[in-house]
Protein backbone atom coordinates (compact mmCIF):
# COMPACT_ATOMS: atom_id res chain seq x y z
CA UNK A 1 0.00 0.00 0.00
CA UNK A 2 1.19 3.51 -0.76
CA UNK A 3 0.69 4.80 2.79
CA UNK A 4 2.86 2.00 4.19
CA UNK A 5 5.54 2.73 1.59
CA UNK A 6 5.50 6.45 2.35
CA UNK A 7 5.83 5.72 6.06
CA UNK A 8 8.75 3.41 5.28
CA UNK A 9 10.44 6.10 3.18
CA UNK A 10 10.00 8.62 5.99
CA UNK A 11 11.53 6.27 8.57
CA UNK A 12 14.52 5.69 6.25
CA UNK A 13 14.99 9.44 5.78
CA UNK A 14 14.87 9.91 9.55
CA UNK A 15 17.68 7.41 10.03
CA UNK A 16 19.90 8.35 7.08
CA UNK A 17 21.81 11.52 6.29
CA UNK A 18 20.75 11.12 2.67
CA UNK A 19 19.41 8.47 0.33
CA UNK A 20 19.03 8.35 -3.45
CA UNK A 21 15.75 7.79 -5.23
CA UNK A 22 17.27 4.73 -6.93
CA UNK A 23 18.06 3.17 -3.52
CA UNK A 24 14.47 3.72 -2.42
CA UNK A 25 13.10 2.28 -5.67
CA UNK A 26 15.19 -0.88 -5.21
CA UNK A 27 14.25 -1.15 -1.54
CA UNK A 28 10.50 -0.94 -2.15
CA UNK A 29 10.61 -2.62 -5.59
CA UNK A 30 8.83 0.17 -7.44
CA UNK A 31 9.79 2.52 -10.27
CA UNK A 32 11.74 5.78 -9.86
CA UNK A 33 8.65 7.64 -11.03
CA UNK A 34 6.64 6.14 -8.15
CA UNK A 35 9.33 7.15 -5.64
CA UNK A 36 9.35 10.73 -6.95
CA UNK A 37 5.56 10.88 -6.53
CA UNK A 38 5.83 9.49 -3.00
CA UNK A 39 8.52 12.01 -2.03
CA UNK A 40 6.37 14.84 -3.39
CA UNK A 41 3.35 13.58 -1.40
CA UNK A 42 5.46 13.31 1.77
CA UNK A 43 6.58 16.91 1.33
CA UNK A 44 3.00 18.08 0.74
CA UNK A 45 2.05 16.34 3.99
CA UNK A 46 4.32 18.76 5.84
CA UNK A 47 7.48 16.69 6.21
CA UNK A 48 10.40 18.81 4.93
CA UNK A 49 12.14 16.65 2.31
CA UNK A 50 15.24 18.31 0.86
CA UNK A 51 16.65 17.43 -2.58
CA UNK A 52 20.45 17.54 -2.73
CA UNK A 53 21.68 17.95 -6.30
CA UNK A 54 25.03 16.90 -7.77
CA UNK A 55 26.97 13.64 -8.08
CA UNK A 56 26.81 12.99 -4.34
CA UNK A 57 23.23 14.13 -4.03
CA UNK A 58 20.04 12.47 -2.94
CA UNK A 59 17.18 13.19 -0.56
CA UNK A 60 17.22 14.01 3.14
CA UNK A 61 15.10 15.65 5.80
CA UNK A 62 15.66 19.23 6.88
CA UNK A 63 18.26 19.41 9.64
CA UNK A 64 16.88 19.17 13.21
CA UNK A 65 13.54 17.83 11.99
CA UNK A 66 12.00 15.29 14.41
CA UNK A 67 9.13 12.90 13.81
CA UNK A 68 5.71 13.68 15.22
CA UNK A 69 4.78 10.91 17.64
CA UNK A 70 1.39 10.72 15.93
CA UNK A 71 3.14 9.21 12.87
CA UNK A 72 3.53 5.94 14.81
CA UNK A 73 0.62 4.27 16.52
CA UNK A 74 0.91 2.76 20.00
CA UNK A 75 0.99 -0.70 18.41
CA UNK A 76 3.72 0.39 15.96
CA UNK A 77 5.91 1.63 18.81
CA UNK A 78 5.32 -1.51 20.89
CA UNK A 79 6.35 -3.73 17.96
CA UNK A 80 9.50 -1.69 17.28
CA UNK A 81 10.51 -1.60 20.95
CA UNK A 82 9.99 -5.37 21.36
CA UNK A 83 12.27 -6.08 18.41
CA UNK A 84 14.85 -3.51 19.48
CA UNK A 85 14.96 -4.87 23.03
CA UNK A 86 15.88 -8.34 21.74
CA UNK A 87 18.58 -7.05 19.38
CA UNK A 88 19.86 -4.68 22.06
CA UNK A 89 20.38 -7.63 24.41
CA UNK A 90 22.62 -9.27 21.82
CA UNK A 91 24.64 -6.09 21.36
CA UNK A 92 25.21 -5.54 25.06
CA UNK A 93 25.91 -9.20 25.92
CA UNK A 94 27.89 -10.40 22.92
CA UNK A 95 29.24 -7.27 21.28
CA UNK A 96 29.74 -5.40 24.54
CA UNK A 97 28.66 -2.04 23.10
CA UNK A 98 24.92 -1.35 22.84
CA UNK A 99 25.72 2.22 21.72
CA UNK A 100 23.51 3.11 18.76
CA UNK A 101 20.86 0.51 19.58
CA UNK A 102 20.51 1.91 23.11
CA UNK A 103 20.14 5.40 21.68
CA UNK A 104 17.54 4.22 19.15
CA UNK A 105 15.60 2.42 21.87
CA UNK A 106 15.54 5.59 23.97
CA UNK A 107 14.40 7.72 21.02
CA UNK A 108 11.47 5.45 20.22
CA UNK A 109 10.61 5.18 23.93
CA UNK A 110 10.51 8.97 24.17
CA UNK A 111 7.67 9.01 21.61
CA UNK A 112 5.42 7.12 24.02
CA UNK A 113 3.13 9.59 25.85
CA UNK A 114 3.73 9.77 29.60
CA UNK A 115 0.22 8.56 30.39
CA UNK A 116 0.86 5.46 28.22
CA UNK A 117 4.29 4.54 29.66
CA UNK A 118 2.98 1.96 32.14
CA UNK A 119 0.69 0.44 29.52
CA UNK A 120 3.65 0.18 27.13
CA UNK A 121 5.76 -1.62 29.73
CA UNK A 122 2.94 -4.11 30.30
CA UNK A 123 2.61 -4.58 26.55
CA UNK A 124 6.33 -5.31 26.20
CA UNK A 125 6.03 -8.02 28.84
CA UNK A 126 3.50 -9.82 26.64
CA UNK A 127 5.94 -10.27 23.75
CA UNK A 128 9.61 -10.88 24.51
CA UNK A 129 12.10 -11.53 21.71
CA UNK A 130 15.38 -12.97 23.00
CA UNK A 131 17.90 -14.25 20.46
CA UNK A 132 20.52 -15.24 23.02
CA UNK A 133 21.15 -18.96 23.66
CA UNK A 134 20.52 -20.36 27.13
CA UNK A 135 24.23 -20.65 27.77
CA UNK A 136 26.75 -18.33 26.09
CA UNK A 137 30.34 -19.28 26.84
CA UNK A 138 33.14 -16.69 27.19
CA UNK A 139 34.70 -18.16 24.03
CA UNK A 140 31.51 -17.56 22.05
CA UNK A 141 31.25 -14.00 23.36
CA UNK A 142 34.87 -13.24 22.45
CA UNK A 143 34.37 -14.80 19.02
CA UNK A 144 31.25 -12.76 18.36
CA UNK A 145 32.92 -9.51 19.42
CA UNK A 146 35.96 -10.14 17.25
CA UNK A 147 33.79 -10.82 14.19
CA UNK A 148 31.59 -7.77 14.84
CA UNK A 149 34.59 -5.46 15.17
CA UNK A 150 36.26 -6.90 12.06
CA UNK A 151 33.10 -6.36 10.02
CA UNK A 152 32.76 -2.78 11.29
CA UNK A 153 36.44 -1.99 10.57
CA UNK A 154 36.72 -3.99 7.30
CA UNK A 155 39.59 -6.08 8.68
CA UNK A 156 40.65 -9.56 7.57
CA UNK A 157 40.13 -12.60 9.79
CA UNK A 158 42.03 -15.87 9.86
CA UNK A 159 39.91 -18.84 10.86
CA UNK A 160 40.35 -22.56 11.26
CA UNK A 161 37.12 -24.19 10.14
CA UNK A 162 35.72 -27.71 10.23
CA UNK A 163 33.15 -28.44 7.55
CA UNK A 164 30.08 -30.65 7.94
CA UNK A 165 32.04 -33.49 6.33
CA UNK A 166 34.81 -33.16 8.94
CA UNK A 167 37.42 -31.48 6.74
CA UNK A 168 39.51 -28.94 8.65
CA UNK A 169 41.52 -26.10 7.09
CA UNK A 170 42.74 -22.59 7.82
CA UNK A 171 41.78 -19.71 5.57
CA UNK A 172 41.78 -15.91 5.35
CA UNK A 173 38.36 -14.30 4.95
CA UNK A 174 36.82 -10.88 4.45
CA UNK A 175 33.93 -10.82 6.99
CA UNK A 176 30.80 -9.07 5.75
CA UNK A 177 27.60 -10.09 7.57
CA UNK A 178 26.60 -11.84 10.79
CA UNK A 179 23.39 -13.74 10.22
CA UNK A 180 21.07 -15.38 12.76
CA UNK A 181 18.81 -17.98 11.16
CA UNK A 182 17.12 -21.10 12.47
CA UNK A 183 18.52 -20.67 16.01
CA UNK A 184 22.06 -20.62 14.60
CA UNK A 185 24.64 -17.91 13.92
CA UNK A 186 26.36 -17.74 10.53
CA UNK A 187 29.07 -15.53 9.03
CA UNK A 188 28.86 -14.41 5.41
CA UNK A 189 32.32 -13.64 4.09
CA UNK A 190 34.57 -13.64 1.04
CA UNK A 191 36.99 -16.56 1.29
CA UNK A 192 40.39 -15.87 -0.23
CA UNK A 193 41.19 -19.58 -0.36
CA UNK A 194 38.10 -20.33 -2.48
CA UNK A 195 38.11 -16.93 -4.20
CA UNK A 196 34.37 -16.72 -3.68
CA UNK A 197 31.70 -15.83 -1.14
CA UNK A 198 30.94 -18.42 1.54
CA UNK A 199 28.69 -18.82 4.59
CA UNK A 200 30.37 -20.20 7.73
CA UNK A 201 28.54 -21.62 10.71
CA UNK A 202 30.02 -20.04 13.86
CA UNK A 203 29.81 -23.27 15.87
CA UNK A 204 32.23 -24.90 13.38
CA UNK A 205 34.93 -22.24 13.76
CA UNK A 206 37.69 -23.89 15.80
CA UNK A 207 40.06 -20.93 15.95
CA UNK A 208 39.69 -17.28 15.07
CA UNK A 209 42.34 -14.56 14.83
CA UNK A 210 42.08 -10.87 13.95
CA UNK A 211 44.82 -9.81 11.53
CA UNK A 212 44.34 -6.04 11.74
CA UNK A 213 44.82 -5.91 7.96
CA UNK A 214 42.22 -3.83 6.11
CA UNK A 215 40.31 -4.92 3.03
CA UNK A 216 38.01 -3.20 0.55
CA UNK A 217 34.47 -4.44 1.02
CA UNK A 218 33.20 -6.19 -2.10
CA UNK A 219 29.81 -5.92 -3.75
CA UNK A 220 27.81 -8.92 -2.61
CA UNK A 221 25.09 -10.07 -0.25
CA UNK A 222 24.41 -13.21 1.77
CA UNK A 223 21.06 -13.37 -0.05
CA UNK A 224 22.83 -14.38 -3.26
CA UNK A 225 24.04 -17.57 -1.57
CA UNK A 226 21.08 -18.17 0.74
CA UNK A 227 18.44 -17.79 -1.97
CA UNK A 228 20.28 -20.11 -4.37
CA UNK A 229 21.19 -22.71 -1.73
CA UNK A 230 20.70 -26.28 -2.80
CA UNK A 231 21.09 -29.20 -0.37
CA UNK A 232 24.20 -31.30 -0.94
CA UNK A 233 22.01 -34.42 -1.20
CA UNK A 234 18.56 -34.90 -2.76
CA UNK A 235 15.54 -35.05 -0.44
CA UNK A 236 14.27 -38.39 0.82
CA UNK A 237 10.67 -39.05 1.84
CA UNK A 238 10.46 -40.34 5.41
CA UNK A 239 7.48 -41.99 7.05
CA UNK A 240 8.00 -41.99 10.82
CA UNK A 241 6.02 -43.57 13.64
CA UNK A 242 6.46 -42.11 17.14
CA UNK A 243 5.59 -43.91 20.35
CA UNK A 244 3.16 -42.13 22.75
CA UNK A 245 6.12 -41.41 25.08
CA UNK A 246 7.62 -39.18 22.37
CA UNK A 247 4.42 -37.27 21.61
CA UNK A 248 5.47 -33.97 23.19
CA UNK A 249 8.84 -33.89 21.47
CA UNK A 250 7.37 -34.94 18.10
CA UNK A 251 4.80 -32.16 18.35
CA UNK A 252 7.57 -29.65 19.07
CA UNK A 253 9.39 -30.59 15.88
CA UNK A 254 6.51 -31.21 13.48
CA UNK A 255 3.54 -29.38 14.95
CA UNK A 256 0.27 -30.94 16.05
CA UNK A 257 -1.37 -30.46 12.64
CA UNK A 258 1.40 -32.33 10.81
CA UNK A 259 0.99 -35.50 12.91
CA UNK A 260 -1.72 -38.11 12.45
CA UNK A 261 -2.82 -41.07 14.56
CA UNK A 262 -1.47 -44.45 13.49
CA UNK A 263 -3.54 -47.62 13.83
CA UNK A 264 -1.59 -48.95 16.85
CA UNK A 265 -1.74 -45.74 18.89
CA UNK A 266 1.49 -44.24 17.62
CA UNK A 267 1.82 -40.90 15.84
CA UNK A 268 2.64 -40.74 12.15
CA UNK A 269 4.74 -38.05 10.44
CA UNK A 270 5.64 -37.74 6.76
CA UNK A 271 8.44 -35.38 5.72
CA UNK A 272 10.91 -34.85 2.88
CA UNK A 273 14.42 -33.95 4.04
CA UNK A 274 17.85 -33.90 2.39
CA UNK A 275 19.51 -37.14 3.46
CA UNK A 276 22.61 -36.37 5.51
CA UNK A 277 24.25 -37.06 8.85
CA UNK A 278 21.93 -34.61 10.62
CA UNK A 279 18.90 -36.69 9.64
CA UNK A 280 20.47 -39.89 11.02
CA UNK A 281 21.41 -38.14 14.27
CA UNK A 282 17.92 -36.67 14.62
CA UNK A 283 16.25 -40.06 14.16
CA UNK A 284 18.62 -41.81 16.56
CA UNK A 285 17.97 -39.13 19.20
CA UNK A 286 14.46 -40.60 19.69
CA UNK A 287 15.96 -43.93 20.69
CA UNK A 288 13.42 -46.74 20.95
CA UNK A 289 10.49 -44.31 20.65
CA UNK A 290 10.65 -44.02 16.87
CA UNK A 291 10.32 -46.42 13.93
CA UNK A 292 11.22 -45.51 10.37
CA UNK A 293 8.51 -47.13 8.24
CA UNK A 294 9.95 -45.83 4.96
CA UNK A 295 12.33 -45.92 3.17
CA UNK A 296 13.90 -49.35 3.74
CA UNK A 297 17.50 -48.20 3.30
CA UNK A 298 17.15 -45.72 6.20
CA UNK A 299 15.79 -48.53 8.42
CA UNK A 300 18.86 -50.65 7.62
CA UNK A 301 21.23 -47.73 8.11
CA UNK A 302 19.81 -47.04 11.60
CA UNK A 303 20.11 -50.74 12.48
CA UNK A 304 23.76 -50.68 11.46
CA UNK A 305 24.43 -47.52 13.48
CA UNK A 306 22.64 -48.97 16.52
CA UNK A 307 24.78 -52.10 16.24
CA UNK A 308 27.92 -49.97 16.12
CA UNK A 309 26.77 -48.10 19.24
CA UNK A 310 26.15 -51.43 20.98
CA UNK A 311 29.62 -52.72 20.05
CA UNK A 312 31.22 -49.58 21.44
CA UNK A 313 29.50 -49.96 24.82
CA UNK A 314 29.01 -53.71 25.37
CA UNK A 315 32.45 -54.36 26.89
CA UNK A 316 32.62 -51.18 28.99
Amino acid sequence: MRIDRMLGITIILLGREKVTARELAQRFEVSLRTIYRDLDAIQQAGIPVVCLSGSGGGYSLMENYTVDRRLLSFKDMATILSALRGVRNIASTLDGSPGLLESTFEKISSLVPQDKAQEMEQHLERLVIDYLPWDTSPKQTAQFRMISQSIANNELLTLTYRSLRGTTNTRVIEPMTLLFKGYTWYLFAYCRMQNDFRIFRLSRILKLEATGQPFQRREGSYRSIWDSYQPASPPVKLVLAFAPEARSRAEEYFGVDELSDYSDGRLLAQVSWPEDEWVYTFLLSFGEHIEVLEPPHIRKLLCDKAAQIYNVHKNK
